[in-house]
C-alpha cells in the first residue's frame, strides 16, 4: 500500500508542486459509459490502470452499478488523520460516496471491487473503519 510519505518523497509538496505529477487524461471514447468521466485529472501514474478498471467495469457488465463520480484530486488530510490522503498527489478516487460512507458497511460488490483490485488499486472497503468508495493505486511502479 501506497503511504503519504512514499508520495511526498517521490512527488513533493502538493500544496507546491501539483503540476509536476498531475495530468489531464481524455478518457478513451470506447470507456465514455455511464458515470465514468470524459476527463479525469489524476495523478501521471493513474491513466493506465484506471483504463483496465473502467475495462473491467464494462466488460463483467458492473458499470451498471456506478452510480457517482466522486473524485479523484483533492489536497486534504486523511479522514481522522494527520497525514495527507493519497487524494493530494491525485493517486485516489471516490466512486458512490452517497451509499459507502466512511466507517460504514460498504455496499459495492464483490465483483465491482474486484474490477478495480485485478487493475492494481487497493480498496478501503476492507480496512479496520471502512472507507467503501475509496479506491487508491496499490503501488508506484508502473
Amino acid at each position: 500500500m501506497i503511504t503519504s510519505a512514499q508520495c511526498m518523497s517521490k512527488f513533493g509538496d502538493p500544496n507546491t508542486n501539483e503540476g509536476s505529477f498531475m495530468t489531464l487524461w481524455d478518457v478513451p471514447k470506447k470507456l465514455e459509459i455511464g458515470m465514468i468521466p470524459k476527463r479525469i485529472y489524476c495523478n501521471m501514474y493513474m491513466p493506465p490502470f484506471l483504463q483496465i478498471a473502467f475495462t473491467n467495469l464494462i466488460k463483467t457488465g458492473c458499470v451498471k452499478e456506478l452510480r457517482t463520480w466522486d473524485g479523484c484530486f483533492n489536497i486534504r488530510k486523511k479522514v481522522g488523520g494527520k497525514s495527507l490522503s493519497l487524494h493530494s498527489w491525485g493517486l485516489a478516487i471516490d466512486l458512490n460516496a452517497a451509499w459507502n460512507g466512511y466507517g460504514q458497511k460498504p455496499a459495492l460488490s464483490k465483483q465491482f471491487v474486484s474490477c478495480f483490485t485485478l487493475a492494481g488499486f487497493d480498496w478501503g472497503g476492507v480496512w479496520s473503519k471502512p472507507d467503501g468508495m475509496h479506491f487508491q493505486l496499490s503501488s508506484l511502479e508502473l
